[in-house]
């Protein structure tokens, strides 16, 4: 029986009301197990992750072989006070600021469709709802328990949704070829010096200072290394240190996020905060501890499916639904480390709600952040066509002499 959709909006808005933070997101994913309850699908849960994994069987189409697609939803919220002043905000200290709870709703929904429509599909689904998103790794610890070969045999496309609050309209699809998001990389840069009375700095070594010129030096040496036309961003947005206005301390802490659109970029943005640290540090006459954590590789989406998902959009809602962007976001998505085994398109789609002009409304992340849930049918309904055209595209290829499926 397929799901109504007034029920994906309460689904959504009870989600909204219930956020959990990180990896370990308990009642999420025994609700979301209740939503699935009854559709005759393969489920598995996580042990790393409380992550849910259901697989759609469809059917063959060459000998025992069926072509494979994925779609995936992630689960957790953001350690943020909601302000938005809804009927059904959270008021346990998360926030759904990012959308995920109707990235649920919507997967939820596609699932339902597509269990109805069974014997449409050519090939199996795999709907993936990840916990962790928001840099706790939950994609890496996905992959790691086998996620891409849940359906017997690894997924030939995947296929990642994510609504904003901002700069689309509501409704409208934001896709490109490439990539869509940036490389993320967090760093810590402790200076550890040796600590003195404010009034005698010449008798210390100032870890202070050398934070404080770590931060400029940072940026100043970014437009020494990249050109101006290559898309790279450090932000600093914590500094640490000392507990007196008159007392010098042993150390200080920088920490940050950097980000660009290729692989080479990242690197070299690596190796430049820890040679700017160090040459900081050497300056000063303290010393200098660079850590580095990847959080995400650029969101890539591939050629072929990105156009494919554009010419879903487009055939479902019109030329006006899709906006081809000319640009990436230097935000990131862990949904990346997917699209790096498995060619994909990752889709944005604008929830900004009609009165409000998404060019100054409040962005994803924001307290304030607001999502329209009436964008949760057309996401369903683009999910569901979605799998259906790509499996039978696929089955094509499987079918074909010239295709020789691994």
């Amino acid at each position: 029986m397929t799901t109504p959709i007034p029920d994906l909006i309460l689904l959504r808005r009870e989600l909204h009301r219930n956020p959990e933070v990180g990896l370990d997101l308990p009642w999420t994913q025994a609700r979301i197990l209740a939503a699935l309850d009854g559709l005759d699908l393969e489920i598995s849960t996580g042990s790393a992750t409380t992550s849910v994994t259901a697989v759609l069987r469809g059917r063959a189409v060459r000998g025992s072989l069926r072509p494979t697609v994925l779609v995936r939803s992630d689960m957790d919220a953001l350690p943020v006070e909601e302000a938005t002043g809804l009927d059904f905000a959270s008021g346990n200290g998360a926030m759904h600021a990012c959308g995920h709870d109707l990235h649920m709703a919507i997967l939820v929904g596609a699932a339902h469709r597509l269990a109805a429509r069974r014997d449409a599909l050519a090939g199996d689904v795999v709907f993936v709802f990840q916990p962790g998103e928001e840099n706790w790794g939950g994609a890496l610890a996905m992959l790691a328990e086998g996620v891409l070969d849940a359906a017997g045999r690894r997924a030939d496309a995947a296929l990642g949704l994510h609504v904003f609050s901002y700069h689309l309209p509501r409704g409208v699809f934001g896709m490109r070829r490439g990539a869509m998001m940036s490389a993320s990389t967090t760093f810590t840069a402790r200076f550890n010096g040796s600590g003195g009375h404010g009034s005698a700095p010449q008798t210390a070594r100032d870890p202070i200072v050398a934070a404080a010129e770590f931060v400029t030096a940072l940026q100043t040496a970014i437009t020494r290394t990249f050109g101006m036309l290559t898309p790279v961003v450090a932000t600093v947005g914590q500094i640490s240190g000392g507990h007196s206005g008159n007392v010098i301390p042993d150390t200080a802490h920088v920490s940050g996020t950097a980000r660009a659109f290729t692989a080479d970029d990242t690197a070299q943005l690596r190796a430049l905060i820890g040679r700017v640290a160090d040459g900081v540090a050497s300056v000063h006459g303290v010393q200098a501890v660079v850590e580095l954590e990847d959080v995400a590789m650029p969101t890539v989406s591939a050629d072929g499916e990105a156009d494919f998902a554009i010419a879903t959009a487009r055939r479902l809602f019109g030329e006006d639904a899709v906006d081809v962007m000319d640009r990436p976001f230097t935000a990131s998505e862990d949904f990346s480390w997917f699209l790096d085994r498995v060619p994909g398109a990752f889709v944005l789609l604008g929830a900004c709600p009609s009165d409000r002009d998404p060019s100054v409304a409040a962005s994803n992340h924001s307290p304030f952040a607001v999502f329209d849930d009436a964008v949760v049918e057309r996401g369903v309904r683009f999910e569901t066509e979605w799998a259906i055209d790509r499996l039978r595209q696929l089955a094509a290829d499987f079918e074909s002499d010239a295709a020789v499926p691994v």
